[in-house]
This record gives C-alpha cells, structure tokens and sequence, in this order.
C-alpha cells in the first residue's frame, strides 16, 4: 500500500527518515571515527555550536534552548565534556549563578579532527550530491526540514496544578 500522504515527496520523507534512524542510534554512543578520544555527536555538537557563537557568552540555559535539549541534559553533556578537558566552566563576575562556558584548546583541536573527517567522509559527497540544487532554494530546504522541530517546540503547556502550602 502506497502512503498517500507523502505525495510527490515520497522519496525525500524515506531519504530523511532512514538519516534520521543513523543519526539517531549513533548520537549518544561515544566513539565518533576521526577523533582521538571517545565522543558522540551529542558532545560534538555543544562543542560546535559554542565555537560559532563563542562571542555571545550565552549560559548553560541559553544554549541548552537554541540546542533544542533539556537543561538537564545539557548540563550533563557539559559535565562530560568537562571531564574530557574540552570545555571550561566560568562565572560571570557580577552574578556566580551566571556560568559561562568555553572550548579549551584541546577541544578545539579534537573539533577540527572531527570537521576534517565529517566532512571528508559525509559532507562533502552531500554537498556534491547537491551541487544542482539553486542556491536561492536552499533557505526553503532549511525551512522544510525545521518544521518537525517547531512543532516540537509549540505544543501547548498545561498549566501547573497548585497545591496549596498550609503553614503550621
């Protein structure tokens, strides 16, 4: 039975569902090929979102909000990661609530290891495969493919159910 509701875009939901599988069951798992130390793409990614906007000195909360993951698991990503001598921890000088965190050098340099090799074995036959593909279609390619995360984000929160605090 052909699913009628992928129409004419069929092949491109399949293509993105069987990435989406890979990714998927590879993304926790530390052991990324081309880095020297066990990582996961979970790791990666923090690593790379904090060096293109290193200039914005965004907190954990910030971060783990444009990142699309808990603040619980962000932090625990951080920890890792931390642990790995990849990020530093900082505090703002004015609010030691405030913690700002940084790539070290060795991070920057695992980074690189992993760009390199990402890209020379994965994106860059993506990027030949798509050489056709106008440049001025690009934007709605990337809008097609945040609609699943959007409507992630947009459901409708319930309102707490309060309890009231009797004082004794």
């Amino acid at each position: 039975m052909k699913l009628e509701w992928m129409r004419e875009y069929r092949d491109v939901v399949e293509q993105l569902i069987k990435y989406c599988n890979v990714y998927a069951a590879a993304y926790k798992k530390e052991g990324i090929p081309g880095t020297d130390i066990p990582i996961s793409y979970a790791q990666i990614q923090v690593i790379e979102y904090l060096l293109e906007n290193e200039e914005l000195h965004q907190n954990m909360k910030q971060i783990a909000m444009r990142l699309g993951i808990t603040t619980s698991n962000f932090s625990k990503l951080v920890n890792k990661l931390e642990q790995k001598q990849l990020l530093e921890k900082f505090h703002t000088a004015d609010n030691r609530k405030e913690v700002i965190i940084q790539v070290t050098e060795y991070g920057r340099r695992v980074y690189q290891e992993y760009s390199d090799y990402i890209y020379r074995e994965h994106f860059s036959k993506m990027f030949e495969a798509a050489k056709d593909i106008p440049k001025e279609c690009l934007p709605l390619i990337a809008d097609m493919l945040g609609v699943p995360y959007k409507n992630a984000n947009c459901k409708k929160k319930e309102p707490p159910v309060l309890i009231p605090i009797h004082k004794d």
